[in-house]
């Protein structure tokens, strides 16, 4: 019996019972579940039909490598281009993609899947377009597919993000360029490929290293880049200075040498441009989905480039902090695992295991390598910064993000940047680090959507002097988009503006005589950093200048603010507990559903 004489066969003896009417509805159940029954088993009698799959391709061996081009891209121009440099130190061809516009967009919508969201558009049709390109310029697809291979990050989720290489695949395929490879490399289980060659993508401790290194200097002169260029005189010179930087430390990695001496002339650099710090510039933090606020490109609308236009100083999420997520995470997920009664098999050993299994696992031995890791990345991050002239930048206390985020959003809850983008808008309200939070996500988003449309609302209710914007992007409206973030850009400024107001007022002088008396202080230099007193940089500087203190002075102050550092993060703590505390007890037996996610169990 087929699917169609099991729906005639169902669709009549409804209609017999309909005219009967006699059937009781005991015996007119029975007789649903007959039917479903009797359609199951002719199912299962019918001829075994072999499951479908997706071809994968993805050997690369090592006696490929030296004529296989990888190609790659996915985070910042700088990043992108220290790591196309530094494998290719390592002996790998590898090249840079450009960042994706509005055409990569195009091509994803192409030979894409529909209801698919705005990075797997905009990076798929990245590829498409990069492989229509090569092709275009006389490359046969033959050699496309055998000479050149494409490395991008996947890991699983609750979002598509573990669907984007079956993506890459499917638009491939369509555009003609079946067979052509997608190396997976897993943020949680390595390069997903494997043959009886050596690999032609050795995953290693130099790799690593090599990898970590790139991303952490990529990160330092972005965040020098968006610290300094609001600030400058002479327009233009900062984006000058930087792309020299680029280039001559891109070839530093590639030469594997000189790296150090590289960023020490970065520093000289950076020191001489010519910068007015006395301009009121609200801060303005971007958080939200990994990939719509990291891209420089049309993915975001360009957003860093159309706030600073606006007048505001932009504070971006460095990737480092996202390495900082997984290894906080890694830690996290093994306490809670050794909590549990059993042991449950591990992957290695059983095909039904589990990769985050204990068994066989010194959990001693991997706390201690998380630990040392997470120093030697911190470490890192420290080293060059003080080389290359980044003052004063504080990765983020994972812990203490985690711990202050739990009451609102579950640390269990994966996917996205998880619990961090609502312990960001709490930090950046109660400790007053910046004057405005915009979120970042793609349209429909799941992750993103949940927290910036949901949890964020509530965290804006509780803390109602939080200036915070969710934006979505789709690739399309942007004049819809820059129109919402001008409109909470200008209650920043004015929020700025009164603050600046308020600590000149308190130190007795006038806005003059404040731009004069910066005018002629080594505070009002690119590299020199305040220390903070308020949400935007010119607070900083004005309650400094305004202390008129000497070295030693400033020197104590800071070793005070060091050593406090605990003591602050427990007093944001008790903020949050006070204000959660009050909040519920405003609303008590009014909304049931938003104290429990306040104090959930």
């Amino acid at each position: 019996m087929n699917m169609q004489q099991t729906v005639d066969t169902h669709s009549s003896t409804s209609a017999i019972a309909d005219l009967d009417g006699n059937l009781s509805a005991e015996d007119y159940l029975k007789h649903v579940d007959g039917e479903i029954k009797a359609f199951e088993n002719s199912q299962n009698k019918g001829e075994a039909t072999e499951h479908w799959r997706d071809k994968n391709p993805t050997t690369f061996t090592a006696s490929q490598r030296a004529h296989t081009t990888v190609l790659h891209a996915g985070l910042t121009m700088a990043h992108d281009l220290f790591i196309q440099s530094a494998f290719r130190g390592l002996g790998y061809k590898v090249e840079a993609m450009e960042v994706p516009d509005t055409d990569a967009l195009q091509f994803g919508r192409e030979f894409g899947n529909r209801g698919q969201c705005n990075p797997t558009y905009f990076t798929v049709g990245n590829l498409v377009k990069k492989l229509k390109q090569m092709e275009a310029s006389g490359i046969s697809k033959e050699d496309i597919i055998t000479k050149y291979l494409f490395a991008t990050a996947g890991s699983c989720g609750p979002c598509r993000f573990g669907t984007y290489v079956t993506e890459y695949r499917k638009a491939l395929r369509d555009a003609g360029f079946e067979g052509f490879r997608v190396i997976l490399f897993q943020q949680s289980g390595g390069a997903k490929q494997a043959t009886g060659e050596d690999l032609g993508l050795k995953i290693d401790s130099k790799f690593f290293l090599t990898f970590g290194k790139a991303v952490i200097i990529g990160d330092i002169l972005n965040a020098l880049m968006y610290r300094i260029r609001p600030y400058e005189v002479n327009e233009g010179e900062t984006n000058a200075v930087i792309a020299n930087a680029k280039q001559r430390i891109a070839k530093a990695f590639e030469t594997r040498k000189g790296l150090w001496k590289a960023l020490w002339q970065t520093r000289k650099e950076l020191a001489k441009i010519k910068v007015d710090k006395s301009q009121i510039k609200p801060r303005v933090a971007i958080i939200g989905e990994f990939w719509a606020m990291t891209t420089e490109g049309d993915g975001n609308y360009k957003m860093q480039g159309f706030l600073e236009k606006e007048g505001a100083e932009v504070e971006i999420q460095l990737v480092t902090n996202w390495i900082l997520y997984l290894f906080w995470s890694a830690k996290y997920d093994t306490l809670q695992r050794l909590k549990l009664r059993g042991t449950d098999k591990n992957l290695k050993h059983d095909t039904k295991g589990s990769k985050f299994a204990l068994e066989g696992v010194s959990i001693r031995k991997r706390l201690w390598g998380l630990k040392a890791v997470e120093l030697y990345v911190r470490g890192l991050f420290w080293t060059a910064s003080k080389v290359v002239g980044l003052r004063d930048y504080h990765l983020p206390d994972m812990d203490h993000i985690a711990e202050i985020s739990h009451a609102f959003y579950d640390n269990n809850l994966r996917g996205g940047e998880g619990h961090m983008e609502v312990g960001k808008l709490i930090h950046n309200v109660v400790d007053n680090t910046m004057t405005m939070t915009l979120s970042i996500k793609p349209f429909g988003c799941m992750p993103s959507s949940a927290v910036s449309d949901g949890v964020q609302s509530l965290i804006t209710e509780m803390f109602p002097q939080a200036i915070f914007l969710p934006i979505e992007t789709n690739g399309d409206g942007a004049v819809n988009v820059y129109s919402r973030v001008q409109m909470q850009l200008f209650k920043a400024k004015q929020s700025a503006e009164k603050e600046v107001m308020a600590v000149l007022e308190k130190a007795g002088i006038s806005k003059e005589q404040f731009e004069q008396q910066l005018s002629n202080s080594n505070i009002n230099t690119p590299l020199h950093r305040s220390p903070h007193a308020g949400s935007c940089s010119v607070v900083d500087v004005a309650s400094e200048l305004s202390s008129n203190t000497g070295l030693l002075t400033r020197l104590r102050n800071r070793l005070r603010r060091t050593l406090s550092t605990e003591n602050a993060q427990k007093q944001t703590l008790g903020i949050v507990a006070n204000v959660s505390r009050s909040y519920k007890n405003r609303h008590k037996g009014q909304t049931e559903d938003v104290v429990k996610i306040v104090s959930p169990v």
